[in-house]
C-alpha cells in the first residue's frame, strides 16, 4: 500500500514540479546568481556563501517554504482518493481504513524529506565552498576565530581602526579616516579626551578601544565566516522536523474536511500570518493558547545559530520577541500535533461514509 500512494504522488507532475522548485529552485538560483556575480565583479559583489547567507536561507527560505509545501503534499494525499472517486474502491476491496491512511505517512515523507534534503545541501555546500575570506563584522573587517582576550588585545594594538569601524562611544576629537563606517574625516565623541580639542593620547586612545570591543565581543563571536558542522547537522533535523509537521498537519486536516483547496489556504495563512502574529504578540488571557501553536514552539526548539523565528535577528544581543516557553512545553506541543492530526484525520477516514 505504501509503493501504491508513493506512485500516486509522484506521478502528480505539477505538484512534484512545485515541489522541486520551491525546495530546491528557490536556493538553487539565488546562490548561482551569487556565484556568477562575485566571479565577474568580486569587488562589488561579496561571496555567494557564508555563515550569513547560510543563517537568512535556512531560517527565512527554507524553513518557511518548506512547510508550506510539505503541508500542500499532505493536503493532496489526505483528500487525493476522495477528489478522485476512489475511496469507494478501496473501501470494498476490505482492507482497514486505518491501514489505507497510515500508509500515506510513510509514502508522502518518502517525497518530502529527500527533496529538502537536497535543496539543503546545496545550501551547505555553497556556503561552505564559497564563503568569504575574511570576516566582516558591522561593515569592518577583523580577524576570525579569536578569543575574548585575543580580540580585546587586537582592539588595543589598533585603537583607531576599533573606534572608527565598529560600534561605541568616540573619546573626545578623534580623526578618522575618510570612508570610515563612523563617517567622516573627523568624529567628536563624548567620552574622555586628553584635554582641550586635540587629538587624544594614545592611552586614551587604547582604554577606549579596549572597552567598546568588551561590548562587542558577543556580536562577534557569533560571526563566522561559514556554518559549523554541528549548526548545519542541527539545521538540517530542524527543518526536516518542520516539513514533517506540515505534511502530517495537512494530511490530518485535508482527510478531517474531505477536500485540498481549503485545507492548503488555511495552511498557508496558519504559517504566514497566524504564527508571526500569535508568535511575538502576548494576548492577555489567552497566552497559554498562544504556547500551544506549533510555529511557536518550533521557533523555541530553533538552533542557537540560527536567527530567531518571528522575533528578528537577536544573535549577541541575548533579547527574543517570542512569547516565552519553555523547551519542554515546546516538545510537548509538537508531540500533541503530531499525534493529534494523525489521529484525527484517521479517525475521520475510518468513519466516513463510502
Amino acid at each position: 500500500m505504501i509503493a501504491t500512494r508513493f506512485m500516486e504522488l509522484r506521478k502528480r507532475r505539477g505538484l512534484m514540479i512545485a515541489l522541486i522548485l520551491v525546495n530546491i529552485g528557490i536556493p538553487t538560483i539565488f546562490l548561482t546568481v551569487r556565484l556568477i556575480a562575485h566571479a565577474v565583479a568580486p569587488r562589488s559583489y561579496a561571496p555567494a556563501g557564508g555563515y550569513d547567507i547560510f543563517t537568512n536561507l535556512v531560517a527565512g527560505v527554507m524553513y518557511v517554504f518548506g512547510f508550506i509545501v510539505a503541508a500542500t503534499l499532505g493536503c493532496t494525499a489526505g483528500s487525493v482518493d476522495l477528489t478522485e472517486g476512489m475511496f469507494r474502491h478501496l473501501v470494498v476491496t476490505g482492507r482497514s481504513r486505518l491501514a489505507l491512511y497510515l500508509a500515506r505517512i510513510p509514502a508522502g515523507l518518502a517525497i518530502v524529506v529527500p527533496l529538502v534534503a537536497i535543496g539543503f545541501t546545496i545550501v551547505c555546500t555553497v556556503c561552505v565552498a564559497a564563503a568569504p575570506t575574511k570576516l566582516y563584522y558591522e561593515g569592518a573587517a577583523v580577524p576570525a576565530g579569536l578569543s575574548r582576550s585575543a580580540f580585546l588585545a587586537w582592539a588595543g594594538e589598533h585603537p583607531v581602526y576599533v573606534l572608527c569601524d565598529l560600534p561605541g562611544p568616540v573619546p573626545g576629537n578623534l580623526a578618522c579616516p575618510n570612508g570610515s563606517s563612523n563617517g567622516g574625516p573627523v568624529i567628536r565623541g563624548g567620552g574622555p579626551s586628553s584635554g582641550g580639542s586635540g587629538q587624544p593620547s594614545a592611552a586614551v586612545l587604547k582604554a577606549a578601544a579596549i572597552e567598546n570591543a568588551a561590548h562587542d565581543y558577543p556580536g562577534y563571536a557569533a560571526t563566522f565566516l561559514a556554518p559549523s558542522v554541528p549548526l548545519m547537522i542541527d539545521s538540517g533535523l530542524w527543518i526536516e522536523l518542520e516539513a514533517l509537521i506540515g505534511f502530517a498537519v495537512g494530511l490530518g486536516l485535508a482527510s478531517l474536511m474531505g477536500q485540498r483547496t481549503v485545507p492548503v489556504v488555511l495552511m498557508i495563512v496558519l504559517e504566514l500570518i497566524l504564527t508571526p502574529i500569535l508568535s511575538t504578540s502576548v494576548i492577555p488571557h489567552v497566552i497559554n493558547l498562544q504556547r500551544g501553536v506549533v510555529g511557536l514552539a518550533m521557533a523555541h526548539l530553533e538552533p542557537g545559530g540560527l536567527p530567531l523565528a518571528f522575533g528578528g535577528n537577536s544573535r549577541g544581543a541575548g533579547v527574543s520577541q517570542l512569547v516565552p516557553e519553555s523547551t519542554a512545553i515546546a516538545v510537548c506541543v509538537v508531540l500533541a500535533w503530531l499525534v493529534g492530526w494523525t489521529a484525527l484525520g484517521a479517525w475521520r477516514m475510518m468513519t466516513r461514509d463510502a
